[in-house]
């Protein structure tokens, strides 16, 4: 897979870039608030439909402008694609696959990525939000369906705290549509937990090794945490476990006016040796598990579709001291197009710098 050309019209401080990508490794050089960010960002939200850093689609538009474009080539499996994104003030989004009007769902499956940021490296320590919304973004680049999901989940989820919300206000429950929403809470959010406790498992396979070659002593456990589960249920006990949590659970979703349990409240862990990661783990040892897993992704995308997703580096080597910098570019193979971002060139090895097409970005005007 491969990014031929990247066209930004409106796309935050970038007013018209158009991009020749046609590369197997690229290296954005500027100095910060200049678009290194916004550019990496627009490629990974062509995968996703989603920005890592804010969530609403208007933030995208550059000031004073009516609509945010991105069109890009791409090759895929020898093919020649075509994607168009337009997203207007009016918040009419359009998307195009090859000039043809496409939904989401179709959009979303032909690029795939894997973005590499600073604020990554914070994973462990983060919010529980943080953790889940990796998971669950990593899911979505192999099963595109999986965004669906969860976004029925969220639905329902805000029907019934607006069911419980209405009994706090008045003092009268509806009974029945309470029992509604739990029902399609189960299916649906059992079906979630299920996907993010296998894929979890893949990831630890793959991120143990990684972890242990930087680490050398050190193993990697990953565990998911979630209140009404302790052992390797499938999807009938999840769904049964989920329902039973639900009913013990009513009285105090009926105090607080909200829902308290489901995969909105789970959590990812992480283990160095059997200790717990976020406790116990130095900034060093805390960067080597997000390394291995960002790896892992790459591995298993490339595993699952048959070809190796674009991976996306913004400003993370110079958060990496030298041997994490070392592992992570000679793991980069030659089928995996690299796109960095970096205030400078001094990081990199002159052997690397052979190989690698060089922009310079300042206030969001790029060139070669």
């Amino acid at each position: 897979m491969r990014l031929i050309n990247h066209k930004l019209t409106n796309y935050r401080n970038c007013k018209n870039l158009d991009l020749d990508f046609d590369h197997d490794k690229i290296l954005i050089i500027g100095k910060n608030a200049q678009g290194k960010t916004n550019i990496l960002e627009s490629i990974y939200f062509l995968s996703t439909l989603k920005s890592p850093r804010i969530s609403n689609n208007l933030e995208l538009i550059n000031f004073n402008e009516n609509k945010v474009e991105i069109n890009s080539d791409i090759i895929k499996s020898d093919t020649d694609i075509q994607l168009d994104f337009t997203y207007t003030i009016e918040k009419k989004r359009e998307l195009k696959i090859n000039k043809l009007k496409t939904t989401p769902k179709n959009f979303k499956s032909v690029l795939k990525t894997v973005l590499f940021s600073t604020s990554d490296l914070l994973l462990l320590r983060g919010n529980p939000s943080d953790r889940r919304d990796w998971l669950d973004r990593a899911i979505s680049q192999v099963y595109p369906a999986y965004d669906e999901r969860i976004s029925k989940y969220d639905k329902i989820r805000i029907q019934k705290n607006n069911c419980l919300k209405d009994y706090l206000k008045t003092g009268l429950l509806n009974e029945t549509l309470l029992d509604v929403f739990n029902e399609q809470l189960t299916i649906t959010g059992s079906n979630i937990i299920y996907l993010r406790k296998k894929f979890l498992k893949e990831i630890e396979k793959i991120a143990k090794e990684k972890h242990r070659i930087i680490s050398e002593t050190e193993n990697l456990k990953l565990q998911y945490q979630c209140s009404f589960l302790n052992g390797e249920e499938d999807l009938d006990q999840i769904a049964e476990k989920f329902k039973n949590s639900l009913t013990e659970k009513k009285s105090e979703e009926m105090r607080r006016g909200q829902a308290c349990t489901g995969p909105h409240r789970d959590d990812i862990l992480f283990f160095i040796n059997g200790n717990d990661a976020a406790k116990y783990a130095s900034q060093g040892q805390q960067r080597t598990v997000v390394l291995a897993l960002k790896l892992s992704e790459l591995d298993i995308i490339t595993d699952k579709t048959g070809e190796a997703p674009i991976l996306l580096l913004d400003d993370v080597l110079a958060e990496l001291d030298d041997i994490r910098q070392n592992y992570l570019l000679k793991s980069i193979n030659s089928d995996t197009q690299t796109i960095i971002t970096s205030v400078d060139t001094v990081l990199f090895e002159d052997e690397f710098l052979k190989d690698v097409k060089i922009f310079n970005i300042e206030n969001g005007t790029i060139k070669e």
